[in-house]
């Protein structure tokens, strides 16, 4: 398809001029800037632009959507009409990231590192959770736990707490693990470096208070030098700088060792320094920074418990958008590690609730089918503790949403923090937060759920039907007829228009393969695992159906095949999405995981090449997953249908467990 020069102008333009561009490449769906300004983009302009899809910020990138097959075209065209140089993902992220603030990079930082670990963190807040329903006393029996009236479950509740309990035991292991990789270092040095500082030679972080009070802290004599012999058990910043230490230390050595004697002097040389400065220097400044931390947070907590919960539960929405929220991972550790509980677990949990409350209110208030759709499936993603796609999906966009949602959850806070309700680990957030809950204070809890869940909907559907009301009067008392007006307001205020309709690159009828007319294209799962919604995908792009409608799916294999005969149309260079075309015309883009992107073809091992005809079970590509997941992306993998196909009359969508080749997970309705 040809590209419009003038329509590729138009998004320079609107994005500030060549002279705003610092650096640009793209994707296989989007363009991806780093700007000087983000404050010059007119994003009206880019709105009713015909090649641009959506448009979003994120993380210091200004991304625009073009969709699959068009948008390194766009680039192209783009590269020739601004005379700049093509740049690498990685170009324009280095770029992005140093427009960022000390803040932006301190919170993108925790975020890299925590971010990986979660997995871990939250299976072990679940199955605690599991304990807890187990030993807690009053839950099933009248001041008695289910291991006290049924002794033979006693040791099953101790195996799940000695398997749940793991990770936190050995947090700094994880923690040294993710931070030296982060940090540009071995991983694996970042393992032994925290293991080291939870040997148990050592005298446990738990039990340093007691032995302070009772004058048994163990030490260690260094010609005269008293240094204490303990561990750091659930703390954060000890293993966060020894960590950056070993990295850069690390490093430095690499760089100047000659290669023939690096095994026997870089590993060896880095632990021992940075081990040693670890117990001497680094361990004893960050544990005492780290408890003074924790006792500021505790005092305002004790203090001032209703203004904490206030501010912490009504403001938590906004520190999703802002990224920040990601720093106070590292501090509900710190207090589980440290108090034996988080205060602030619990108020994210009612917050999840409250936006997805008030997303799921927008069922009744908006007209546009496919809007309501959105709200209904995002609202029980955030019920289930991921608040995205319901936060950037409906509640920003209509904002009123957001400052309810906000509104309700810090009320909840309020309740909370005022009745000591508090977490004994990290787990899901939303309505299964409750397993992370402390058992005698799920009573508590439970009303401040129906509190978030009451206080946002209600007064999102009082508000919305009566702006919707406001704006019907409105609309009638208008006089002026213009028969070639082709905008509607929607019960939000934003103008909406009939969907853009980009012509099919084939000429071709849309309907017609050979003789035989074709009125329905059912496409099967491409891969095994669980189909769901799009708007469960991490990614606005794919979440908000910029690119097109489809359905994704979480894997548990690791074989992408083809969904139906087809010919790959384009095979993207990273390996980690492909094209096909079916016979009608109709293009299919399979994108395996959320910004694999920037793993460059590491992990991925392409089958085919483009051009090549491939029959329905063939296969197309292998991923490895642990690859994938230890760069810390999402393995959720988006089947598209990319908009400005004009054959296609409507997608249907199937959800559930599916078979790759097996189970149809979408079924395309054809014109003609």
């Amino acid at each position: 398809m040809a590209i419009d020069k003038k329509q590729v102008e138009e998004i320079v333009r609107a994005v500030g001029g060549k002279e705003n561009i610092e650096a640009a490449t793209h994707c296989v769906t989007r363009l991806r800037f780093a700007l000087y300004d983000e404050s010059k983009v007119d994003t009206e302009s880019l709105d009713q632009n015909d090649l641009v899809k959506g448009q979003f910020s994120s993380q210091g990138q200004f991304q625009v959507v073009i969709g699959p097959g068009l948008v390194d075209k766009v680039y192209d065209e783009m590269i020739q009409i601004t005379g700049g140089d093509r740049s690498s993902k990685d170009d324009v992220k280095a770029v992005a990231g140093k427009k960022q603030n000390p803040i932006q990079r301190a919170i993108k930082t925790l975020s890299d590192i925590f971010i990986p670990i979660l997995p871990a963190i939250i299976t072990a807040g679940l199955l605690l959770g599991i304990n807890n329903i187990l030993t807690g006393p009053g839950i099933f029996f009248d001041g008695k736990s289910l291991v006290d009236v049924y002794p033979a479950w006693k040791d099953l509740a101790s195996i799940i707490n000695t398997i749940a309990s793991t990770a936190f035991t050995f947090l700094p292991a994880l923690i040294g693990w993710a931070a030296v990789k982060r940090f540009g270092g071995s991983p694996l040095l970042g393992i032994v470096l925290g293991l080291i500082l939870v040997h148990p030679d050592l005298l446990s972080a738990y039990g340093y208070a007691d032995a302070v009070n009772n004058g048994t802290v163990p030490t260690w004599n260094l010609f005269g030098w008293e240094i204490e012999k303990i561990g750091y058990q659930g703390q954060v910043l000890p293993v966060l700088v020894s960590a950056y230490l070993l990295a850069k230390m690390e490093i430095f050595l690499n760089k100047r060792v000659h290669d023939s004697i690096k095994l026997l002097v870089v590993a060896p040389v880095t632990l021992l320094i940075t081990g040693f400065l670890a117990f001497t220097i680094i361990g004893p400044v960050t544990f005492a920074i780290a408890n003074a931390i924790t006792s500021g947070l505790i005092y305002v907590y004790d203090s001032y418990a209703a203004l904490g919960g206030l501010i912490y539960g009504g403001l938590y929405a906004l520190l999703v958008i802002t990224g920040m929220h990601h720093t106070f991972l590292a501090v509900d550790v710190q207090l589980i590690g440290s108090q034996g509980g988080t205060f602030l677990w619990p108020m994210l949990a009612l917050s999840n609730i409250a936006q997805g409350s008030a997303a799921l209110a927008m069922m009744l208030v908006l007209r546009e089918k496919k809007m309501r759709g959105l709200a209904a499936t995002s609202s029980v993603s955030a019920f289930l503790g991921v608040t995205e796609p319901a936060i950037f999906g409906v509640n920003i966009r209509y904002r009123y949403p957001f400052i309810f949602g906000m509104i309700g959850s810090a009320i909840g806070g309020v309740l909370l923090t005022m009745n000591n309700v508090q977490a004994t680990s990290i787990g899901v957030g939303g309505v299964p937060g409750f397993l992370s809950i402390f058992p005698n204070k799920w009573g508590v809890f439970f009303i401040g759920m129906a509190i978030v869940l009451v206080v946002p909907f209600v007064l999102t559907v009082l508000f919305g039907r009566a702006k919707l009301r406001k704006e019907d009067r409105s609309a009638s008392n208008q006089t002026v007829n213009d028969p070639k007006a082709s905008t509607s307001q929607s019960a939000s205020g934003v103008t909406s228009s009939t969907a853009k309709t980009v012509p099919n690159q084939r000429t071709r009828s849309a309907a017609q393969v050979g003789d035989e007319a074709v009125n329905t294209l059912e496409i099967m799962a491409p891969l095994t695992g669980q189909a769901v919604s799009l708007e469960q995908v991490p990614d606005p792009a794919f979440a908000e159906k910029q690119m097109g409608e489809g359905v994704a799916i979480e894997p548990s294999g690791n074989v992408v095949v083809a969904p139906f005969d087809a010919q790959v149309a384009h095979v993207i260079k990273s390996k980690h999405a492909v094209i096909l075309e079916h016979a009608s015309g109709l293009q299919v883009l399979i994108h395996v995981g959320i910004n694999t992107v920037s793993l460059k073809g590491e992990g991925f091992n392409m089958h085919v090449e483009a051009g090549e005809h491939v029959k329905a079970g063939q296969k197309l590509l292998e991923f490895d997953r642990k690859v994938i997941e230890d760069a810390g992306y999402p393995l959720i993998t988006p089947i598209i249908i990319p908009d400005g196909q004009d054959m296609v009359e409507r997608v249907e969508v199937t959800t559930g467990d599916v078979t790759s080749n097996q189970n149809g997970v979408l079924k395309v309705h054809l014109k003609g």
